[in-house]
């Protein structure tokens, strides 16, 4: 199998996540490998080319344009990936460029206005060719980048592309690799430096911020075609680099099209105010639509929203007319917390004021209450205690939970701080909003952490209606206070254990939709990976 066929089967893995970034990758490396064209023997080999390359560096360095280059090793066979191609030569990216980094210029020189000086590219505007900044001082010439010269981001996403902007200056960070002479074509030096970037990336992977530094620059190997094969090189890129562009329009456009199809799906079945026989159509609609829904993790996602929506609203499970009405349940809520109150294991609070329709963002089904947040539960004053790192160990009797995920961090086995509970309860985060149901005996919380114990009512109900209230990020350690402020739907106690094990039972199907998209995702990709490399070793 040659590339072309490759390209000719390649609708068998298109649907691959990263299927056309990696066909990018993939014909780069044989264009920068001397295996995507023939080589012809009447080309004139690369060595004729590196004398001419050498003799006019120094020119330049005799001229004073350029300062005088240190020596640069010859490329070892160890750094030789491959075999050079006939008429091919290993040589270092140094011997070939000039490469000019930026300066630091003063932020003091920094202006908005155009007519204030010459545009300043920063390494933020590498790819959009349309700069932000001008410099009203001084600057010295030698860093003006012109139109079709080749920028290298230094620092964090290392990357490099062709400037298409108006001529401006180079900032810190950046470096301009220009051609020594007309033997190197701009577009080929292009596709030498990228393909040395993963290479750097490697190198510098462990580093906190990914820097380049200028020897890296100078002393890449890279492989050097003879000049006619450049052009032949670059032309065939170009051609399968535009279809490649076509690959991405066209999964772009169909995936616009899947999210419009899935969004629509979803947002019937969420409507407000649909008739039984509507929402039972609307259903039938996302069900005959279910692969569009599901063919990818992010619709998944919206997925489950949905599911908890439904949820929420009445709309998972009927309603049964024998089931006791919330408005039943709350009065034993009400009596069992004045109970608590009385034997003193919770304090005494104001009586709920009344929830009015404007306050309600739906209507519920007639069983149903709209009732706040915390009505239904209470807190334990206790949890948040002072805990010290030194005092969370990897085993112990008692779990620690902390902010983030409010995932156990560690357990403790001081006694004073661990709350007894009565399980399963809720985990709330002040400060992250995140929520946990968990299932301990005894527990211990860290600062911001809340617990709140669901009274009569399930807790798993309870959970699923925290989770799907929309709480906005108004400030940090806010949201606990906005919780308190917000209202929840209550259906009868029978109805929350119908609802929850229908949610428990569709999530699972959600859980199976996400296992299979990530076993279809990768057989994809070892689809792929077997047809590059039996592409690669045919056009070797």
């Amino acid at each position: 199998m040659n590339a072309e066929r490759l390209l000719a089967h390649f609708d068998r893995v298109a649907d691959a996540p990263d299927a056309v970034p990696r066909l990018r990758r993939f014909i780069l490396d044989l264009a920068v490998r001397g295996r995507l064209v023939e080589q012809d023997p009447d080309d004139e080999p690369a060595s004729e080319l590196l004398k001419r390359i050498a003799a006019e560096m120094a020119r330049l360095v005799k001229a004073g344009v350029i300062k005088k280059q240190k020596v640069l090793p010859g490329v070892t066979r160890d750094e030789q990936l491959v075999e050079p191609p006939k008429g091919w030569n290993w040589t270092r990216l140094g011997a070939l460029t000039r490469i000019t980094q930026g300066f630091t210029f003063s932020s003091g020189d920094f202006s908005k206005d155009p007519d204030d000086g010459p545009p300043l590219i920063k390494i933020g505007d590498i790819g959009t060719n349309a700069p932000e900044v001008f410099i009203k001082g001084k600057y010295d010439s030698g860093y003006i980048v012109n139109p079709g010269e080749l920028l290298l981001g230094l620092s964090g996403s290392i990357k490099c592309a062709v400037w298409h902007g108006p001529p401006a200056l180079l900032n810190q960070r950046i470096a301009c690799i220009r051609p020594v002479t007309s033997d190197l074509i701009d577009a080929w030096l292009f596709l030498s430096v990228s393909a040395c970037i993963d290479k750097w990336k490697d190198e510098t992977s462990k580093l906190t911020v990914q820097n380049i530094k200028s020897k890296q620059m100078a002393e890449a190997p890279v492989l050097l075609p003879p000049l006619a094969e450049q052009h032949r090189i670059v032309a065939v890129v170009d051609e399968l680099m535009a279809l490649c562009d076509r690959l991405e329009a066209a999964r772009a456009a169909r995936e616009e099209r899947r999210d419009r199809l899935a969004a629509a799906g979803l947002a019937r079945l969420s409507a407000p105010d649909t008739d039984a026989a509507t929402f039972r159509a609307h259903a039938r609609f996302a069900i005959d639509n279910l692969p569009a829904l599901t063919a990818r993790a992010d619709r998944i996602a919206r997925l489950r929203q949905t599911i908890l929506n439904l949820a929420v609203r009445g709309r998972l499970v009927e309603q049964d007319p024998a089931d006791e009405p919330a408005s039943e349940l709350l009065k034993r809520i009400a009596a069992e917390k004045a109970r608590l109150v009385k034997e003193g294991t919770i304090r005494k609070s104001s009586p709920p004021v009344p929830i009015f329709s404007a306050e309600q963002p739906f209507e519920v089904p007639n069983s149903w209450k709209w009732t706040w947040a915390t009505y239904s539960a209470y807190g334990i004053s206790d949890l948040g205690k002072k805990i010290k790192t030194k005092d969370v160990l990897k085993d112990g009797l008692f779990p620690v939970v902390d902010q983030g995920k409010i995932l156990v961090r560690g357990y403790c086995n001081d006694s004073q701080k661990a709350i007894r509970v009565s399980k399963p309860l809720i985990i709330f985060g002040d400060h992250t909003r995140e929520t946990k149901l968990i299932d301990f005996d005894f527990v211990v919380g860290a600062d911001g952490i809340k617990i709140l114990q669901p009274v009569i009512i399930d807790p798993r109900y309870y959970y699923l209606a925290l989770q799907w209230l929309p709480l906005d990020n108004r400030g940090y350690g806010r949201h606990f206070k906005l919780l308190r402020s917000s209202c929840i739907p209550l259906p009868p106690l029978a109805e929350q254990h119908r609802i929850v094990a229908k949610v428990d039972e569709l999530m699972a199907l959600c859980d199976r939709l996400e296992a299979g998209l990530a076993a279809a995702d990768a057989a994809r990709r070892r689809l792929l990976d077997s047809l590059l490399h039996q592409a690669l070793d045919e056009a070797a």
